[in-house]
């Protein structure tokens, strides 16, 4: 669960990140999106369609606190096409330098951290090859503290 004071900051630690969107059209602010997908996140869904669904259940305080696009006296949350399309279209490493400021912020000290690594299913880079994350998560708190792409498993390991 997140507290209403960590909703009410998250979309604030994503306000530096560039629009990659163009302005014709653009309802949700960008800040919104990434804040609302971290929160889904924290609360267990995974997935854009997770994420979209979690939106959807806010209450209408809680959509006023991620800052959600206000028309006809209610606040609307993105759906999960408009999710999915801006964080694969962000630049990933402000979005990520916000993320661990944030988790920065609200995280307890962790005595130990575990590195964990993933080959991303169905994802490939520009040069044809998988992807592969490391992450770095704190055993108190089970925050990922950092997350990595690497170019091979074998790089993977090493760090």
């Amino acid at each position: 669960m997140l507290t209403a004071n960590q909703m009410n900051a998250l979309p604030a630690f994503f306000n530096s990140i560039p629009d990659p969107r163009r302005t014709q059209g653009r309802r949700h602010r960008l800040d919104t999106i990434p804040a609302i997908a971290t929160g889904a996140i924290l609360c267990g869904r995974v997935g854009y369609k997770g994420i979209a669904e979690w939106a959807q259940s806010l209450s209408q305080d809680a959509r006023a606190r991620f800052q959600c696009y206000y028309k006809q006296e209610r606040y609307h949350v993105p759906g999960e096409y408009i999710i999915c399309d801006t964080l694969v279209r962000v630049e990933q490493d402000a979005l990520d330098h916000a993320l661990r400021h944030w988790s920065g912020q609200y995280s307890a000290v962790d005595e130990s951290l575990s590195i964990d690594g993933k080959t991303m299913r169905s994802a490939i880079d520009s040069e044809g090859r998988r992807i592969h994350i490391v992450s770095a998560i704190g055993h108190n708190t089970l925050n990922c503290h950092a997350q990595k792409k690497s170019k091979n498993a074998m790089q993977a390991t090493a760090l």
